[in-house]
């Protein structure tokens, strides 16, 4: 595709007629786009194309998934073995793709930018343009019919119309920036009385329109009169949240940050958590200076305790000690559903899934004596 002048038109100006500054600085994470007869895109993926995936690419889940009037179609239904010699049972069957498209199902292949030649130059010219992870998928849906209910992304989108008509109704967001934690399943409620309201935007796009939504806004699209094909090409930017997911995956690697906290620490106590020198043989106090006490005599009442650290309480000359109690307050345990980073249960669904300095508590100081273990 040329712009007009015979050099080759950006993968961004196939997406939106602005210039990329000025479309960063009024729309990118802001607000929707409505772009008309902005290119034609049947050279990135036509009707006829799609038989060929179907029909001859040997495609297997999850390339592949259909939806009708709101929910997903399980793939038992149109999956099934591969044939002799392929020990698969997983590969779709055409026959069955059309026979549920037949009946108003809407199709989705996924994952283009990986295997169709012109998405994946798209994909790779626009994540240069705009740096940041690009997906594409394609949406087939029958006459007259909705594969999915209203609901929002958690990254922003190109909505690319290939051929045929869909009627898009777009809601402001019901959560601002969505991440992935934060998936509108979680708030079908608020989703579903938003969209009974009075839609921000409510268009039909034509072959060559393009739309841009913003993680978070709201939408649904029903095919009009004929079969709608269109590419949504997702945006998957970074945020400061997966920055700071980023550095507490690195911290892990640092040996400073992984030593265990003096019995008693407050972590609230912002001064008394400071990283230390990791040096195995030095153990860190209070205050983040290594500590280089050394045990009292038998008897003796030995140096006073540093800030931060319960003494041990009991006669002098290594009499019965009680068990060491923590201070009262909201360190005292963790709170419910929080888990430690990089566990074999971490995820990124919608269930809870907090990490903060809390996360970073651990047993007593390194090398710390246990209470009625003897004297080295």
């Amino acid at each position: 595709m040329t712009d007009g002048s015979g050099g080759a038109r950006s993968a961004l100006r196939r997406c939106v007629p602005l210039p990329a500054d000025d479309f960063a600085e009024r729309y990118w994470d802001r607000a929707p786009l409505l772009s008309r007869r902005l290119d034609d895109y049947t050279d990135l993926l036509d009707l006829d194309d799609v038989d060929e995936l179907l029909s001859r690419r040997a495609l297997r889940t999850p390339f592949v998934r259909m939806a009708q009037a709101g929910k997903v179609i399980p793939a038992a239904r149109y999956t099934g073995g591969g044939g002799p010699g392929a020990e698969i049972g997983d590969q779709v069957r055409d026959e069955r793709v059309f026979e549920l498209l037949a009946g108003g199902a809407t199709l989705v292949l996924q994952g283009l930018h990986r295997l169709w030649p012109p998405l994946v130059d798209l994909a790779g010219g626009l994540g240069r343009e705009l740096g940041v992870p690009v997906q594409i998928n394609a949406y087939l849906t029958p006459p007259g019919n909705q594969g999915f209910a209203t609901h929002y992304d958690t990254h922003a989108v190109f909505v690319l119309q290939v051929t045929g008509t869909k009627r898009w109704r777009v809601h402001p967001p019901v959560v601002t920036d969505p991440v992935e934690r934060q998936p509108w399943g979680g708030r079908a409620d608020e989703v579903a009385a938003v969209a009974a309201g009075e839609p921000a935007l409510d268009v039909v796009l034509a072959p060559g329109d393009a739309l841009y939504l913003p993680r978070g806004w709201l939408h649904a699209a029903e095919a009009q009169d004929d079969w709608s094909l269109h590419l949504t090409v997702g945006l998957r930017a970074p945020t400061r949240l997966s920055v700071v997911e980023a550095l507490l995956d690195l911290a892990a690697d640092e040996p400073a940050l992984r030593a265990g906290l003096p019995m008693g620490t407050d972590p609230g106590d912002g001064a008394s958590i400071a990283p230390c020198s990791p040096t195995p043989s030095r153990r860190c106090t209070s205050g983040s200076t290594p500590s280089t006490r050394t045990p009292s005599p038998a008897g003796g009442a030995g140096p006073p305790p540093p800030p931060g650290r319960r003494r041990w309480a009991g006669r002098a000359g290594g009499g019965p000690r009680p068990a060491l109690r923590r201070r009262p307050g909201p360190a005292a345990a963790r709170p419910a559903g929080a888990r430690h980073r990089g566990g074999p249960g971490r995820g990124r669904g919608a269930g809870p899934d907090r990490h903060d300095a809390r996360d970073l508590r651990g047993g007593g100081a390194r090398g710390a004596r246990r209470p009625g273990a003897p004297r080295r």
